[in-house]
């Protein structure tokens, strides 16, 4: 069974699941994540995603947090056995404002550039791996942009580049450029993708067919919602979503109820049967749900605890029967974009 899949045409070979790390410095503590850490190299993860902004939700005060955590982790492995990935933070001119550089933010050479030097400080690390914008900007040119990321690989700091929470036209236009200029290109695109959010589908896929670039999906458990704990009659207080809808920040909230809405739970709870039906874990599904297609690399999960990495893990060894694709495939035409 094929545990590791390229990124696109890269040379980074990477385990088809990977380790996000977003929580770690806020909801997961320093010890904890080195346990994640540790679980998920043993296991065979070799490819592990973080970014500046990190931990989630963004707050100045613990902005780089997350890469530092990291950093820390991976002076105790061989740098070389491991393919780290970061992301320097959207222009401000995007879905909101980041608290990293004074809210300043723009994917322009400037910014890129104070952006790579910091993580790779905090990483402790002379290279980067896959270098990712977080998302696009609607005012910088993106000729500019690929040509600062374009640099970054011709130094030797970054090996390949990629996009994130990008759409189908911002692909096209960047592998275009990347084309005529003779610019190093965007090797991946990573957005959400999973049984509740299959709108990759849609027009990206065919992107990402056509030009041979690699998803790598997040959330593919839709944030937890899949795994089934908030369907019980009672939640964890302690639970991304119990959180994130208490916060006093208003785009926190919002986020939250694209995850946790009526629909979603619905959906879920169909789902719930389908998992029960097969005999597999709802967590397990998920994860192999979102590796199975051919132009997914690696599929980038999260945990909080070290014990919630032990279903993720099965999925490795998880080929999906076609019924069960099937019977997932009606659920989502039944429920149409249950996540908004």
């Amino acid at each position: 069974m094929c545990r590791y899949r390229y990124i696109g045409r890269s040379g980074l070979k990477v385990s088809v699941i990977g380790l996000g790390t977003m929580t770690f410095g806020s909801t997961t503590s320093r010890g904890e994540a080195f346990k994640i850490l540790d679980r998920a190299y043993e296991a065979g993860i070799n490819f592990f995603d973080t970014a500046e902004l990190y931990p989630v939700p963004p707050q100045k005060e613990l902005v780089g947090l997350t890469e530092s955590i990291v950093g820390d982790w991976l002076k105790t492995k061989p740098r070389e056995s491991i393919i780290l990935a970061t992301k320097v933070a959207g222009g401000s001119s995007g879905w909101f404002t980041p608290p990293v550089r004074f809210g300043l933010t723009a994917m322009d050479r400037f910014h890129i550039k104070r952006a790579i030097e910091g993580s790779l400080k905090r990483l402790k690390t002379d290279y980067i791996d896959l270098y990712q914008m977080h998302w696009g900007d609607n005012v910088v040119p993106l000729e500019e942009s690929l040509r600062a990321f374009d640099e970054l690989v011709k130094e030797g700091k970054v090996r390949y580049i990629g996009t994130s929470n990008d759409t189908a036209y911002g692909l096209t236009k960047a592998t275009l450029i990347a084309k005529y200029e003779n610019l190093a290109r965007f090797e991946s695109i990573q957005n959400n993708f999973s049984i509740l959010n299959p709108r990759f589908f849609d027009e990206l896929e065919q992107v990402c067919r056509k030009e041979n670039i690699s998803l790598l999906p997040y959330s593919p458990i839709a944030g937890g919602i899949l795994s089934g704990k908030y369907n019980q009659s009672y939640i964890p207080p302690d639970a991304r979503f119990s959180i994130y809808l208490k916060s006093p920040i208003r785009r926190v909230r919002e986020h939250a109820k694209k995850f946790f809405n009526e629909k979603s739970l619905t959906a879920t709870s169909e789902f719930l049967k389908i998992a029960k039906r097969f005999d597999f874990h709802p967590v397990t599904l998920a994860v192999a749900y979102s590796k199975h297609f051919d132009f997914v690399a690696s599929t980038i999960v999260g945990a909080r605890k070290v014990e919630q990495l032990e279903p993720i893990l099965k999925a490795f060894e998880v080929t999906l029967p076609r019924e069960v694709l099937k019977e997932i495939k009606k659920l989502q035409q039944r429920y149409l974009y249950p996540m908004g």
